[in-house]
């Protein structure tokens, strides 16, 4: 199979998550790659089924069923990508230069769906013995709030120990461990009037000014006291702010987005309350504020449990790529989600996270073609 052509099919494909904002037309949302991947399994003659998960975004599996399977091998990949906003390289041309392939997702993660799904139509057409039971699965929104991979978690994957492999760009390293993520909003409430008059009214957006130093603090003394040995400190930032209808108008609201990245161990429940109860410590009752209801949660991804896969996947690299490191990240996966279900998880890869979500976004295609020999060898290793 053509590892290469492949990819360029999936990257010129639109999945653009809209993460939130209103974005609309022909590039967004996940189907249009659903579809190809539906036509993908079905010419391999493997079943394959969809998993609803939200109006026009479906989860797809495919399975690899070898007789005498003594256990199941799932290789997990997400569908979306980030929107194109300010690219510099046409985002679906999927551009070859320099053994480069540039592109939306070309690096998250469609080098790794390309080099999955290579392992996996090879394990179909030549039926090698001794090879795990193989589910494919393709998830939707992993780029905003990892719905896909949470209806993912719900399915009974039949008798026999399972394992996963996630896709994400790990240079082909080996990731064990990360950290987890709690996202909601934090609103203050005001009251409007003309902004000829704005002392009969209330601004909202003064009241969100008050509180971010004290959000500031939160955050600072965060990173200085909660410290994992593998992971590093965890971290709260505010990374969206809006308010105001018009510049004539007090604002009666003003709106941010909170992201805490949570270590193992953490409670993602109460996160929130952490900060919540900072927040009413430094401003009393002089601030009118509330708190959403987290609109991500995903749990971290800790490295117990994983000992043996991250052992047979090292020794799948070696003879392809030499000798790989066994790390942990900042950023989150679709293998949290999964690992806290019970089945062990780690996370593997073409590309490099630094190229993920660029301006000029590019995956080294010789590090594909490594990824998908790795993947097969790992299959056939007990």
């Amino acid at each position: 199979m053509d590892t290469t052509k492949l990819l360029q099919d999936l990257v010129a494909l639109p999945s653009v998550n809209p993460m939130g904002r209103d974005l609309r037309g022909p590039d967004v949302f996940e189907h249009r790659v659903t579809a190809y991947l539906e036509e993908f399994f079905r010419g391999l003659g493997v079943r394959c089924e969809r998993q609803t998960v939200a109006p026009g975004r479906d989860n797809i599996l495919a399975w690899y069923e070898p007789a005498g399977a003594r256990r199941t091998l799932i290789l997990e990949v997400h569908q979306d990508t980030v929107p194109t906003d300010g690219m510099t390289v046409d985002p679906f041309a999927a551009r070859i230069d320099d053994g480069r392939l540039y592109g939306r997702g070309a690096c998250d993660v469609k080098g790794g769906m390309a080099a999955m799904l290579t392992a996996f139509a090879r394990l179909v057409r030549d039926k090698p013995a001794g090879a795990a039971r193989v589910v494919m699965a393709c998830t939707v929104d992993e780029e905003y709030t990892f719905l896909g991979v949470q209806k993912l978690a719900k399915t009974d994957w039949g008798g026999g120990p399972v394992e996963a492999v996630v896709a994400e760009p790990t240079g082909l390293d080996v990731v064990h461990a990360h950290k987890g993520a709690v996202r909601w909003d934090v609103v203050t409430h005001g009251r409007s009037c003309h902004s000829s008059r704005p002392e009969v009214g209330v601004n909202a957006i003064y009241h969100m000014a008050a509180l971010l130093p004290h959000i500031e603090r939160f955050a600072d003394d965060l990173r200085r006291t909660r410290i994992d040995p593998l992971l590093g400190p965890a971290t709260l930032s505010v990374g969206r702010i809006e308010g105001g209808v018009s510049v004539n108008t007090v604002p009666d609201r003003c709106r941010i987005e909170i992201d805490r990245r949570i270590l193992p161990g953490e409670d993602a429940a109460t996160a929130a309350g952490q900060l919540h109860a900072h927040l009413r410590d430094g401003v009393g009752d002089a601030v009118s504020f509330s708190f959403s209801e987290p609109w991500l949660s995903a749990p971290a991804l800790a490295p117990e449990g994983s000992a043996d896969l991250v052992r047979r996947l090292l020794r799948a690299a070696e003879p392809v790529a030499g000798k790989r490191r066994v790390t942990a990240v900042p950023y989150g996966t679709d293998a949290a989600p999964l690992a806290q279900s019970g089945v062990p998880c780690v996370v593997f890869g073409p590309g490099d996270i630094a190229r993920a979500h660029t301006c000029d976004e590019w995956v080294p295609l010789e590090e594909v073609a490594q990824a998908a020999e790795i993947l097969h060898r790992l299959a056939l290793l007990d």
